[in-house]
């Protein structure tokens, strides 16, 4: 079980996830996913063979632990709104889809797998933001070396709305079944993707004034043969 809070009833919230999806390349605009493709194209991925794609990942990887361990020192973050299935509807949290690039140059959907996907405990309902889901905004920040800076930054807008994100996954609404939870996609990097000691993502809601984030840090374990 993993407990969410949920912050529009200030309680906390336990849910089963049994089935954890990555949409991959779920840009609105075709450039944005040029742009991705050639970021990851740069250190050695194959460009997909769809856009949208969505990879199933083992569901005991999505976590709110404050620290992943890692295989190695060529993996890296990725900023993600995660939708969240329950009986009581579908939840909005920020997360990461950490990847091991490595692996990605090789296989994406194996590369999905061999990281923890860490999310936020303090989530949101989705019927409270979907009204003015284009306002919404994500930053990610990489620390590297000791020092904090913007590794990714923008608008959700770059990324396919959850009703059409949800619809091209094969639903008829913007719901998730109860145990289901989603990564909907990234934003591009600013100058190149890196390793980082840890990670922080904000979701940021200015209309209502309030925003969710998680901070994790990365332990890297060592590689022998």
């Amino acid at each position: 079980m993993t407990i969410f809070h949920v912050s529009e009833t200030d309680k906390a919230l336990k849910v089963d996830i049994q089935e954890l999806i990555i949409a991959g390349w779920a840009g609105r605009e075709q450039a944005a996913i040029d742009e991705h493709i050639e970021e990851l194209r740069a250190i050695g991925v194959r460009p997909p063979s769809a856009t949208p794609l969505f990879y199933r990942v083992a569901a005991n990887q999505l976590t709110t632990a404050r620290t992943i361990q890692v295989l190695g020192e060529a993996t890296s973050g990725e900023v993600e709104v995660v939708l969240i299935g329950t009986p009581q509807g579908t939840l909005v949290g920020i997360g990461s889809d950490h990847t091991d690039r490595e692996a990605e140059a090789w296989s994406v959907a194996h590369s999905k797998q061999v990281c923890a996907k860490p999310v936020s405990r303090k989530v949101w309902r989705l019927g409270s933001v979907l009204d003015h889901w284009d306002d919404l905004q994500m930053v990610s920040y990489a620390t590297i070396e000791g020092r904090e800076v913007v590794y990714q930054q923008g608008g959700v807008t770059g990324l396919l709305h959850p009703a059409e994100l949800l619809r091209r996954f094969g639903l008829d609404e913007a719901r998730l079944a109860p145990g289901q939870a989603m990564l909907c996609g990234t934003l591009p990097v600013r100058g190149e993707v890196r390793a980082a000691d840890a990670f922080r993502v904000v979701l940021t809601d200015p209309v209502r004034g309030r925003e969710l984030v998680h901070h994790y840090h990365i332990k890297t374990l060592p590689v022998v043969a």
